[in-house]
């Protein structure tokens, strides 16, 4: 049994050092047959260690980006290894002469992996401000969801967190796909797994982020799909918006950003007539605020006399 397990770390071992290896490789370098290799390979795929064949003359190779280093344990997972050092004087005359320097070298290297992630997590965090509610006490310890989402996003693995929505709290799990920087904030867009659909959410919202030793595939279709209708929810309606910019806008304008690319057409006057399709209308009509008079709203009829309605109530105050 040692034996097999020793060879099954060592198979994972030389996948990942050398993607597309074969099985006649790993068993000359197990120094066993290519029967035992394959009857490893089904005991392996028991364990849900992602290794795939991928064809004839292909080979093996992780799929998705599973990696056993930096290990990819659990805190349980790492806790309960090290536990083996409790039972190793009464094992010890059943293993071979290498496993336990073996042993002691996955624990090091686990260490080492902790305590940088740690170091990258703290160097992270100094970058990213996400600020803090309005209510919230200075002393109040602050939620290092960001810097979480960002690991999770890097490796691609699953998290579940709790989010806050309506004044409500339920547990999300979530494959975040990216993270969308808002003036004032960040929103995370990712495949929830109990929707079965992208969604956007605000990552103040999201709480006790952890992330899950189970590691995702981005959908490219999906998110293609997600972004041409602005994150619109099955059913919501999509608003087709038309605005005319002035000429001191249009530079501006230009150098925008857009997760959906508009229509932009220059006009004979040097003015710009900007054409999308979207579901956000609030998001979209707070990023229209900025340009106050430099922008127009010409379509629909109803967000003009919505603009007219509010930069009236605004003379009210200010009169």
């Amino acid at each position: 049994m040692t034996d097999r397990l020793i060879r099954l770390m060592r198979i994972i071992t030389l996948v990942q050092a050398k993607p597309g290896i074969l099985a006649r490789e790993l068993a000359e370098r197990c120094e066993t047959t290519e029967r035992t290799i394959y009857r490893d390979m089904e005991a392996l795929s028991a364990m849900h260690i992602p290794i795939a064949n991928m064809g004839h003359g292909r080979g093996y190779r992780f799929i998705s980006h599973f990696a056993m280093y930096p290990l990819n344990w659990s805190d349980e997972e790492a806790q309960a290894f090290v536990h083996l050092a409790e039972v190793m004087d009464d094992i010890r005359p059943l293993l071979k002469p290498a496993f336990e320097s073996a042993y002691e070298k996955v624990v090091a290297s686990n260490q080492k992996n902790k305590t940088e992630r740690v170091e990258w997590s703290e160097q992270i965090s100094g970058l990213f401000q996400i600020g803090m509610s309005a209510w919230q006490n200075d002393k109040e310890q602050r939620d290092n969801s960001l810097v979480t989402l960002l690991q999770a996003g890097i490796s691609q693995n699953t998290i579940e967190a709790e989010h806050l929505s309506q004044g409500t709290k339920k547990i999300v799990r979530l494959d975040p796909y990216g993270l969308i920087p808002r003036e004032y904030r960040f929103d995370l867009l990712a495949y929830c797994h109990f929707s079965e659909r992208l969604q956007i959410y605000e990552v103040g919202n999201l709480q006790k982020v952890r992330i899950l030793p189970r590691t995702f595939r981005k959908d490219d279709f999906l998110l293609q799909s997600h972004l041409r209708t602005m994150g619109a929810s099955q059913g919501q309606e999509r608003i087709a918006f038309k605005i005319r910019f002035s000429r001191d806008a249009v530079e501006h304008v230009m150098k925008q950003r857009f997760l959906v690319r508009p229509i932009l057409t220059m006009e004979p006057e040097g003015t710009l007539l900007l054409e999308t399709i979207l579901s956000d209308d609030h998001e979209f009509m707070g990023w229209l605020a900025q340009y106050g008079p430099e922008a127009e709203i010409l379509e629909p009829e109803a967000y003009r006399i919505m603009m007219k309605e509010r930069l009236e109530r605004w003379q009210q105050i200010y009169r």
